[in-house]
């Protein structure tokens, strides 16, 4: 059997310090007799492209999902991705086709769930922001007996779009409650049946970064002294937690089982320069904001938006976006993030994601309103806009903000790679801290400038205290796998892991190796087609999902203020 952990967005930063302290005697314990390291995310290292990552053994421009959201072709209109986005087929697909059972639950793009030989209950990217109904769950008639159980599972028990007097005090126990709901699930799941491969995951490590990081981090130029005395001791106390459970995971396997415990992503601190990339696209020439009317109309836009995340009843938002579908749900967000610009008079232009900085080219004949055309001119376009953002330099130290700038077929390979933004930009820390990407506003003068202190404590989609980091972690232990000192590997490295320990071939179409420690060479399968589904999703009608969906459009951008 293999046991799968998945710990979103934990790091060695925290997890090495509190294993040494003795606040995590059993990751520390599975790291001393197995194998174990870093595990170098995607680029960016963003949530849904990571774990589509984790579960294929594929780059993204094979796997096809890139973020949270992707363009439709031929507009600029988003669409929000789910698994039906995913183009190769997932190892518990893989694994259920050779006739193992699996048991898969809180995975993210695992919405809606595939029918696998076992069970699966989706993620976060599922229809409802905070619990879940039968929908996530396959079969579906293992909801009810799943609610009577152990109760509703819920995702999240509360808002993290605006962080105000009493946010964390309130947040905190839920967080940790969470916690102990999902090991519960996990219990339960394991003793319906001896399963050849079980996963859980775990959130709440990402949550907690997001918002206690400055509370923790003495040296953060967002650190709060008085917030410290009170909250200082939170992500020890969710690292904590979250090793009780694996803890009490580890009792329901058997003996024999191989344990595998891995993060999407790391996480480290955010400072306090924020960065408007339309802005800076603005000021150097290869974008143009609208003005008038028309400008106004986009601000109207963005605060209509505001307003029903902020202060419509959730039920009252669920019906609203009901009647408009999918189509209602596009345009806000598209809306929001492109409605201020003048595409027309615009060469490049950014959707300004604070989790993943990147450029779109305006490219005459995909883009309605395309400004550059392809071939000798795009390639021109490319290299002048790559040279002039690496010049770009910190206001106040001069230091160089973005550190990388990649064309896309220099990160990703495969028939989806047009999918991805033209230009993703590897920004350089600010002095060990992440630089937050904020919306512009058209009127603002700067496109790096020194946060508020009103600031330093923001929702998502507004620059969260604590961003992700590429180095996430893994740890591999059981019979078989080889103690080893620390050795980094990539997130691609384990689908293939888990296949050959479960004794299948791997496809030829997957991109990871072996990872440390496992004994054997993996036997791959006769090359051959990874299934993928060139046509895309566009019409993919996911109305469960985008029905009620307005209340999660909060994590993928705030309205600019």
């Amino acid at each position: 059997m293999i046991a799968i952990i998945g710990l979103d967005g934990a790091t060695w930063d925290l997890a090495g310090p509190f294993c040494e302290a003795g606040d995590m005697p059993v990751l520390a314990s599975l790291r001393r007799r197995g194998a174990h390291g870093v595990l170098w995310s995607t680029t960016p290292p963003v949530t849904f492209p990571a774990w589509s990552s984790f579960m294929t053994g594929t780059n993204p421009g094979k796997h096809g999902i890139f973020d949270f959201t992707r363009r439709v072709p031929g507009t600029y209109e988003v669409a929000f991705v789910g698994s039906r986005d995913r183009r190769v087929p997932t190892i518990w697909k893989l694994m259920s086709d050779a006739g193992r059972r699996v048991a898969v639950i809180g995975v993210p793009t695992t919405y809606p769930p595939e029918p696998v030989n076992g069970i699966m209950v989706g993620g976060f990217d599922s229809p409802v922001a905070t619990g879940i109904d039968g929908s996530f769950v396959h079969p579906r008639e293992l909801y009810a007996e799943m609610t009577r159980a152990v109760g509703a599972y819920a995702i999240t028990d509360f808002q993290e779009l605006t962080i105000g007097p009493g946010w964390h005090a309130d947040a905190l126990p839920k967080i940790l409650t969470a916690v102990d709901r999902k090991r519960d699930l996990a219990r339960w799941v394991l003793r319906r049946e001896r399963w050849d491969c079980f996963m859980m995951l775990f959130g709440e490590a990402d949550t907690a970064s997001h918002h206690f990081w400055m509370f923790a981090d003495p040296a953060s130029p967002r650190f709060d002294a008085a917030g410290a005395r009170r909250f200082g001791g939170a992500l020890r106390d969710v690292y904590r937690r979250l090793d009780a459970a694996l803890g009490a995971i580890l009792d329901e396997l058997p003996p024999e089982a191989t344990v595998l415990v891995a993060s999407d992503h790391g996480f480290g601190g955010a400072g306090t320069t924020a960065l408007h990339l339309n802005r800076w696209l603005a000021d150097h020439g290869w974008l143009a904001f609208r003005t008038g009317r028309r400008e106004l109309g986009a601000r109207a836009a963005r605060g209509a938006r505001w307003a029903a995340l902020q202060l419509l009843p959730r039920r009252l938002q669920e019906r609203l976006v009901r009647r408009g579908g999918r189509a209602l749900a596009r345009r806000l967000e598209s809306w929001s993030r492109f409605g201020a610009i003048d595409m027309g008079r615009t060469r490049a232009f950014s959707e300004e994601l604070n989790y993943a900085p990147s450029i779109w080219l305006n490219v005459r004949g995909r883009d309605p309103d395309g400004t550059v055309a392809p071939g000798a001119e795009y390639d021109a376009a490319v290299t002048a806009l790559r040279a002039a953002l690496l010049e770009w330099r910190h206001p106040e130290t001069g230091a160089a903000i973005v550190a990388r700038v990649h064309r896309r077929d220099e990160i990703y390979a495969g028939p989806f790679v047009e999918a991805a933004p033209d230009l993703v930009l590897e920004l350089a820390l600010d002095r060990g801290y992440s630089y937050p990407c904020l919306p512009t506003v058209p009127a603002a003068a700067r496109s790096a400038r020194r946060l508020e202190a009103r600031e330093y404590v923001a929702g998502k989609g507004g620059g969260m205290n604590g961003s992700h980091r590429p180095q996430g972690l893994w740890v591999l232990a059981g019979s078989g796998i080889a103690a080893t000192a620390a050795t980094a590997a990539a997130i691609v490295d384990v689908a293939p892991s888990v296949l050959h320990l479960a004794g299948l071939d791997v496809p030829a179409w997957m991109d990871g190796a072996l990872l440390p420690g496992i004994a054997g060479t993996a036997r791959i399968a006769a090359a051959a087609s990874a299934g993928v589904d060139p046509a895309g999703s566009d019409d993919h009608d996911h109305d469960a999902e985008l029905r009620r969906r307005l209340q999660a459009l909060g994590y993928l951008s705030e309205p600019a203020a």
